[in-house]
């Protein structure tokens, strides 16, 4: 069967294409895919190209699908798979496989496996693994958003600290501790700000940072310092762009000590540098944001390493089981990553999106991938709204939801749109 797919050929080379897929065979699982959120990774690999990690070094030649955070139907089932899949099984995957230690993964090494495509074959090595899972929901967007949730919460899980004395590494952030996250009112932050105020580790006082006043009043429109307290949080929103002296003050807030658990969301050199200045006796800081110059540094402390016993961690991706949590937790009710996302499309506008995501101001792009339709933010439903109806009711919906996308808008558009 054909489909349509955004592939990768070179740097800055991806093009919508359609094409033959291979049959799906006996020992093969084809998947319609329904959503996919764009990331910023898969921006790094249309930069790079073949130099990319994950890229296969012929690309130019057999062009890969991208897209890793996708979500849709399993379509076709081998029947050396009948026995866990069949056709109308909802499915998520984690990309990640690792199989025998491989950086290869769907969205970024596959010929016919991709989160920005109508149909694909999911990889022997992503079955193998395990890594094909069930997802017992119809709201798909939520499935797109497991991905970028796991490597969240495999981010809170390979914090760790040390005891004095002891040849011991503890886990986990410190329940009940001091937690910062620098930069952290982007699509990432925003799901990690999330995920500390519900999960069943939290720390007792969450500090969050930005250097743009919008950005910070959306975060505390949508996570109010007052459900932080309701969840056993003392959540503290602060500009670091209008302090003299952003270390000083944030150590202030911690009242003196500094923070057990920060987490960097920027690849900026003094985002990095204030993180470690803030770290108290036996901090951990997590260096999430992943750069793209392969020579980016940043001054650390090693006073503090050495007699602080300070220490840096840094995590690219989640695991299964972090992605299965983040399943659980969504449907159960206790994430709503839905604040991540701040403009939908379809799949004729994944090319220049993926090409400009760093120029486009706001959170994820949610790309759906069975419609046509140009990337809209979801603010400006208003004003399309004045002359597309569709938007109109759109923009109704998501104002009833505090201004988030949301399960009835998605089933609305799809309803509107979808073939």
């Amino acid at each position: 069967m054909k489909t349509k797919a955004v592939r990768l050929y070179g740097v800055n080379d991806i093009r919508l294409e359609e094409f033959e897929l291979s049959p799906a065979g006996d020992d093969g699982v084809r998947c319609k895919v329904i959503s996919d959120s764009l990331c910023m990774s898969s921006y790094k690999a249309v930069s790079q190209g073949a130099a990319h990690k994950r890229v296969p070094d012929d690309v130019a030649k057999n062009p890969t699908i991208i897209g890793h955070e996708f979500c849709g139907i399993v379509d076709e089932v081998g029947k050396n798979w009948a026995h866990k899949f069949k056709k109308g099984d909802g499915f998520v995957i984690q990309p990640a496989h690792s199989y025998k230690g491989s950086l290869s993964a769907p969205g970024y090494s596959y010929r016919e496996c991709g989160g920005d495509a109508t149909y694909v074959n999911i990889p022997w090595e992503t079955l193998h693994m395990d890594c094909l899972l069930p997802y017992n929901s119809d709201v798909y967007f939520y499935g797109s958003l497991a991905e970028p949730m796991s490597c969240i919460i495999g981010t809170f899980h390979a914090m760790y600290h040390t005891r004095d004395g002891e040849y011991t590494h503890d886990m986990g952030i410190v329940e009940g501790g001091k937690m910062a996250l620098l930069a952290g009112v982007g699509p990432m932050g925003l799901g990690a700000l999330d995920y500390a105020l519900h999960c069943d580790r939290k720390p007792k006082l969450l500090v969050v940072t930005d250097i743009d006043d919008a950005r910070l009043a959306r975060a505390e429109s949508i996570y109010t310092v007052e459900h932080a307290k309701e969840c056993g949080v003392e959540l503290h929103y602060v500009n670091t762009g209008k302090l003299e002296n952003p270390v000083a003050a944030l150590r202030e807030i911690s009242g003196g000590t500094g923070y057990d658990d920060v987490i960097c969301f920027a690849p900026v050199k003094p985002v990095v540098e204030q993180s470690d200045g803030i770290l108290a006796v036996d901090g951990c800081l997590n260096f999430f944001a992943g750069p793209g110059d392969t020579q980016f540094s940043a001054m650390m402390n090693f006073y503090n390493v050495h007699y602080n016993r300070t220490h840096v961690t840094a995590t690219s991706h989640g695991n299964t089981d972090d992605m299965r949590e983040a399943i659980a937790m969504m449907n159960a009710g206790k994430l709503n990553p839905a604040a991540m996302i701040t403009h939908i499309g379809g799949l004729d506008c994944v090319v220049e999106t993926t090409k400009n995501l760093p120029h486009i101001p706001g959170g994820k792009k949610l790309i759906y991938t069975q419609i046509e339709l140009p990337l809209i933010a979801i603010a400006d439903f208003a004003e399309k709204g004045k002359t597309e109806p569709m938007f109109a009711e759109l923009d109704k919906i998501v104002k009833a939801h505090n201004g988030l996308w949301n399960a009835e808008a998605e089933k609305y558009l799809l309803k509107n749109l979808q073939n």
